[in-house]
């Protein structure tokens, strides 16, 4: 599914035509974009919760070069689906 369906999916279950429902998709995305870079927690009852997480630095492996690497700190986001989404 990308964004075109689901504006569609909008379109069909309201009164909003197409281009409405697309800017109404975009500002929600954009919405959760600015949260998450803002390290703010989402959580969307029913559906799933987003939130991000630092990563520690650690060491992996080069296979080809059969050396040690060193991978940097960083963040990533966390989803965890709600119970709803489990039972699927």
């Amino acid at each position: 599914m990308i964004k075109n369906d689901i504006a569609l999916s909008i379109e069909k279950n309201s009164e909003f035509n197409r281009a409405k429902a697309l800017q109404i998709v975009e500002s929600i995305l954009e919405s959760l974009k600015d949260a998450l870079e803002n390290e703010e927690k989402i959580e969307i009852r029913g559906f799933a919760s987003f939130k991000v997480v630092s990563k520690k630095t650690g060491f992996g492996r080069d296979i080809r070069r059969k050396k040690q690497i060193k991978i940097k700190r960083g963040k990533r986001i966390k989803f965890r689906p709600g119970q709803e989404l489990k039972n699927i």
